[in-house]
Parts: structure tokens; sequence; C-alpha cells
């Protein structure tokens, strides 16, 4: 997708002049909040181009990487996200702005990529409604909170597992190791999601490996890689297969209910419920991941925060909140398209012009949030944070997302008091990808 020269946007009347050029937000592996704070500062609609350190971690021939680098209209502040993210005027559809005629040349997508191509994230009004009716009750605050107990019992017993494994290596507290991400804060909502989705145990690895490959090249020219397009018909057809066992034996499963919910004989087809297995299974896991992951960090990296924490273990929901605010899992939403021609933040914005809104931008605005570098599990209002969007996209797993992560932040801290960082703060590492979350957090506890 082409990005229109930047004369196409003009600031109306009523704002400050046009800035004299982009501001170049660095990803190494993921933009600093200064950079954030460039943009701000440059207007309410800000023209950016990103740049690629050498731990960013984006493959030089990238569809991704070559969007970024074009010059975009970025929409940094707080009460401007909210307001786009809530304007039905934009559309998560790129073919939104494309003639009948445009959309005919547009290449074939190959089937094993089809249910990827229309998702829930990429639909508009009336499909999205249609799909989000349907998929809504499996996700609501009551639903997540019967499975509580299951979650509490999951992270119970990662915390024995982690134990155990430092009694075979003969270590002894408070000098026992771990890798917080891969043997707690990774395997545990994967473990949840599958419990919800009904992936047998014996399958679960066969999956991680299908749904990390998916991760690593859903960038549009690495999915069309032979290999690539193997593996996601390796997986699509072992989901089909899966559904065709439902349908004929149901179990208390999240894919069992997607084959048969019904709403004024409206149902979701085969490959509608592919893409919902597919979102909800990535979705239902990474965010979490880096939730967890990163929360613990903050803690260790702040230790009157801790020790806020450990004094008072009722403080876990405003620790997730604040988590998010923070160090929120998704930096920026981009491939936003007007739909018509639209004032937006004191800015025109023509037609089929490109957006990006900037979470963890809005999240940091000095405007909306005192002090917005600091952080504070105590923070009144930390929960106005964007790290789940707004509007009719907003994240359908939230709910099960907060509930993970106050479940392992106050089991963590419970079960093992002494946890604290193995390596200094600045050898922690973060990782490559368009997520904001650890690659490793080696701990002692």
């Amino acid at each position: 997708m082409s990005v229109r020269d930047s004369h196409s946007v003009k600031e109306s009347a009523s704002t400050e002049a046009s800035p004299p050029g982009p501001v170049s937000l660095t990803m190494d592996p993921h933009v600093s909040p200064e950079d954030y704070a460039k943009a701000r500062e440059q207007g309410r609609v800000a023209r950016v181009s990103f740049s690629f350190g050498d731990k960013a971690g984006v493959a030089p021939d990238s569809d991704i990487r070559e969007f970024l680098k074009q010059e975009h209209f970025f929409i940094s502040r707080y009460d401007d996200v909210i307001a786009a993210l809530l304007d039905s005027r934009i559309s998560s559809d790129p073919r939104t702005a494309m003639t009948p005629e445009q959309q005919k040349k547009l290449p074939q997508v190959p089937e094993e990529l089809r249910p990827l191509s229309r998702s829930l994230l990429s639909l508009d009004p009336p499909d999205h409604t249609r799909l989000r009716k349907l998929i809504q009750p499996s996700f609501t605050p009551r639903a997540m909170e019967a499975l509580r107990s299951r979650i509490q019992r999951i992270a119970e017993d990662l915390v024995d597992a982690a134990e155990r494994a430092a009694a075979e290596r003969g270590e002894t507290g408070p000098e026992r190791h771990m890798d917080l991400i891969a043997e707690f804060a990774y395997p545990l909502p994967v473990k949840v999601i599958s419990d919800m989705l009904g992936i047998p145990p014996e399958d679960r690895d066969m999956v991680k490996g299908w749904t990390e490959n998916l991760i690593r090249n859903n960038n549009g020219r690495g999915m069309m890689e032979p290999e690539n397009r193997a593996k996601m018909r390796e997986f699509t057809d072992y989901l089909r297969r899966l559904f065709a066992a439902r349908r004929k034996q149901p179990a208390d499963d999240m894919i069992s209910q997607l084959l048969r919910i019904e709403e004024d004989g409206d149902k979701l087809n085969e490959d509608e419920t592919l893409s919902t297995v597919f979102i909800l299974y990535l979705a239902g896991h990474v965010t979490t991941v880096n939730l967890i992951g990163n929360g613990v960090f903050a803690l260790l990296h702040h230790p009157d925060q801790l020790a806020k924490f450990k004094a008072d273990p009722g403080l876990v929901k405003g620790m997730v909140e604040e988590t998010l605010r923070y160090w929120g899992p998704v930096d920026f939403i981009s491939r936003r398209i007007a739909k018509e021609d639209m004032e937006l933040a004191g800015t025109h914005f023509p037609k089929g012009e490109p957006m990006m809104f900037g979470l963890a931008s809005a999240n940091r605005d000095p405007q909306r949030f005192s002090h917005p570098d600091d952080f504070d599990i105590t923070r009144p209002d930390a929960d106005k944070h964007v790290a789940f969007g707004k509007g009719i996209h907003i994240c359908i797993g939230a709910p099960l997302a907060r509930m993970e992560g106050q479940i392992a932040f106050e089991t963590l801290f419970r079960r093992l008091p002494e946890l604290r960082l193995a390596v200094p703060d600045d050898e922690v590492r973060w990782s490559n990808s368009f997520l904001r979350g650890l690659a490793k957090l080696p701990v002692l506890f």
C-alpha cells in the first residue's frame, strides 16, 4: 500500500503550520518513550517515518519494513487517539479506499491464507458486527471469572515445576534460577487458551510450532513463501479435522461453542471459524505473555513499587493496569484508512489516506497522565489507558488478559518472595518483534 505525498494532508487554518519534516521513530527493537514525545511535540498529527536499529530484527525485504520506512501521518496524543479509535469514518479494511476495478486487480489470496485475510481485525461493520456478536458471549467478564480457579491451578503448577527444576539442578533458595518468560509467562496463557479452545494436550507442541511460524512471518511476503504456505496449510488442515471431530462429538470447549453458536439463523462458516480460532489463539497468549513479563520486569526495576506490592497484594488490579499503560504489549495501530474526506485532530484527511495511532504514545501523554514516565501501581487513573484499543475493535480478550495478569503477579510474589533479577537491568533482552515484550527475563528466587 502506498502512502500519499505529504502535501495530500493539510492542517486546517485553526491549527499551527505543518511541521518541516518527519520525526524518525527508531525501532531498536522498540520505539522509545522519548521518540514518542518528539512525535507529540510536533503536532496533533505528526509526520513520522520508522528506522530500524541493529536490534529491530525485521527482515530487510519484509513488506512491513518497507511500509514503515515510508512517511506516515501519526496520531500521537491521547484525546486524538481515542477520537480516532471511535470514529466510524476510519476503516480497518485497506480495500475500502479502492474502486471496484482496483479491487478486482488485487492478487488472489491463496486458499490456505484466506482465513487470515478476512478476520475480526481487518473487517468493518456490518461483517465485523456480525462476527463479534457471535463470538462475544464467550469472553464476557462472567465467562472469564468461571475460569479463575483453573488459571490459578495452572499458575501454581508452573511455580511448582520451576522449583522442581531448580532442585534437580541442585539449586536452593534464594539462589535458584529461572527464565521467567520460558518457564512461566509463556506457558501460562498458552495452557489457558489451549484449554479454552479444546486443543488436545498431545497436539499442543505441534500447534505451538505452527503459530510461532505464523507470528514470525505474518508480514506479507513472508507468508507467501512456499515453506510457510505449507505450514499454514498443515495448520488449517489440522483445525478442519478437529472441527469435524467436534461436530461429531462436541466437548465443553470454545471450538465446540463456535461450531454450534447461532443467532437469528446466523452461524459462522468454515473460513470464519478458522479465522476466529487463529485470532483467539494468537491474541489469547502473545499479548498476555508480554503483560506478565513486562509487569514483573517493571516491578523488579522499581524497588519502591515492589515494596508497595509486597506490603499490599490487593494492589494487583492497579499493578495490571499500570503495566498496560507503562509498557503495554502493542505500541501502535497501523493501516487504518479514511473512508471519506474527513477532519480529525485539526487535520484534513482525503479519502484513502492511511493513518497510524500511537497507543504507547497516548499512554505517556502528559496532558492525560501526571508524570507519565513514572511507574506507579497506585496511579488512580491507570485504567484509562488505551493498551487494548477502543471502540468496535477493542481487544475481545481483555477481561481474560486482565485476570491472567492479576493471578500471575499475585502467585509469583506470594510463592517466590525473594524473586529478583539475575542480571543487571541493561542486560535484560527485549524481543525483536512489533509487540513490546521480553525475549528472556532471567530471575533468581
